[in-house]
């Protein structure tokens, strides 16, 4: 049987927050939607990747997911059961101009203005974020973000839906995790579009930056109420004190942190670009005057996604191919972490990691830190549907330990205001497919019926707390 609200924790055992934190939880488009083909939506970089043979678990694609293209009333419903204050979702882009470019797609716009309607229906606030991935195939086939055109055409982009949503969607993201966009898609090549580069990884690395900076000025003009950036920060430990140790976490936090942080938040370069990068970076074509001052607008939130610490280790270059240089062999490699337990990513759970970057960053960047809300967090776990329940205790304590890192972060004077959940439902997990589960609603893909986990109720009853 299900577990009951009184199975679980006591309100007294929550992490509590200061009034006004926000509770919320998280989805984005191509991991949920579904409906791929349907209502004029063009093919995104993640069909054309999860359709090429090989690239992803069991070549699992996003063309059903969970169907919440057709399902979002019932997707309202449990976010309204569970009592958030706030969802997180992402627009498809593709959804909204089929080609990135031109007149907007009046069925797209529908959609999310339906979705938008239904949530302040249900007393609950949208928090909209423009491009969580889905980049349209028309402009990936143009250069993607290697190219300023890109960026360009996102800021058209975003002043179309800002204009039909802005007004009812209070708080905005450009962009979630420009470092999986710039290296997991074009160093890497374990994200869409699967390329292996160098010079063109950090090509996209920056215009990403000008696409975010574009974007702004464009929330601005549309007068939203909020408008800010969601970065994935990691905090970086060495394997030892070493010296070559501690150098290539300098190098990692270049890569990870910094290329995001500097130009954001401090309106610079990172100073360790060229120990990090070398001739890849020196010499570069694509940065343009003015770029610096366009990045660095003044935020009203930080976005922040955190699931683990990593251990650096210094590492010979790992390129196998000497004609191909990526910009992710930097001379590191990530090593393991002893003693701790691990999610079915295979990533350690350490939450006092969690404190650490958060006040790490609050040292760093002092006044220049603007208000933060952490816009995902949240474990896969070996879930087991039995019964019409799952009891994922793994995960509740997981949740349990990094809230309570998180305030303690607050206690120590970083200014958060809000966390949302990763996430509602079991989705589209990129690359592996639908292997790894990180929802507090376990779907079954087959039937696409929602169990709302144990996790679920623990939450409701934390948010429940809160407003006692």
């Amino acid at each position: 049987m299900n577990h009951t609200d009184s199975d679980l924790s006591d309100a007294a055992d929550f992490p509590h927050f200061p009034p006004g934190f926000v509770f919320g939880a998280a989805t984005a488009s191509y991991q949920i939607e579904g409906a791929a083909t349907e209502d004029g939506r063009g093919p995104s970089i993640w069909d054309t990747y999860s359709h090429t043979p090989g690239k992803t678990h069991h070549g699992h694609t996003g063309d059903v997911a969970c169907d919440h293209y057709h399902r979002y009333p019932e997707d309202v419903a449990l976010l309204r059961d569970l009592g958030v204050d706030s969802y997180r979702f992402s627009i498809a882009w593709p959804r909204i101009q089929a080609d990135g470019s031109g007149a907007a797609n009046p069925k797209g716009l529908d959609f999310y203005s339906r979705l938008v309607d239904s949530l302040l229906e249900a007393g609950i606030e949208p928090a909209a974020t423009l491009y969580h991935w889905d980049l349209p195939q028309a402009l990936e086939d143009r250069g993607g973000w290697r190219v300023r055109e890109t960026a360009e055409r996102f800021a058209e982009y975003t002043a179309i839906v800002a204009d039909h949503l802005g007004d009812r969607v209070p708080r905005w993201i450009t962009l979630n995790e420009p470092w999986c966009s710039a290296f997991l898609g074009y160093s890497v090549g374990r994200h869409a579009p699967g390329a292996r580069e160098g010079r063109g990884a950090l090509a996209a690395a920056h215009h990403l930056l000008v696409g975010h900076g574009l974007s702004m000025r464009a929330l601005r003009a549309a007068g939203v109420r909020e408008a800010g950036i969601t970065l994935n920060l990691d905090r970086n430990v060495p394997a030892t004190e070493s010296d070559a140790d501690l150098a290539a976490v300098v190098r990692a936090d270049t890569q990870h942190n910094l290329v995001w942080t500097e130009p954001i938040l401090a309106g610079r370069y990172p100073a360790t670009e060229e120990e990090t990068w070398g001739d890849l970076i020196t010499g570069q074509d694509f940065r343009l005057d003015g770029d610096l001052e366009l990045i660095s607008q003044p935020l009203d939130f930080l976005g922040i996604n955190y699931y683990r610490p990593i251990v650096v280790a210094a590492a010979p270059h790992r390129e196998s191919d000497p004609a191909v240089r990526v910009a992710t062999d930097n001379r590191y490699a990530e090593t393991d972490y002893p003693g701790v337990r691990r999610t079915a990513m295979g990533w350690p759970v350490v939450p006092d990691s969690f404190t650490d970057l958060l006040v790490a960053l609050r040292k760093a960047y002092g006044d220049a830190l603007p208000p933060v809300h952490i816009t995902e967090n949240g474990s896969a776990e070996h879930d087991v549907l039995v019964d019409g329940a799952v009891h994922d205790t793994d995960r509740i304590s997981y949740l349990e330990g990094h809230l309570s890192a998180l305030r303690a972060a607050v206690d120590a004077g970083v200014d958060v205001r809000g966390y949302y959940l990763w996430s509602l439902l079991d989705n589209f997990e990129w690359a592996l497919g639908y292997d790894k589960r990180f929802g507090i609603v376990h779907v079954d893909y087959d039937t696409l019926v929602r169990t709302p986990k144990d996790s679920y109720a623990w939450y409701r009853r934390l948010i429940a707390a809160h407003r006692d």
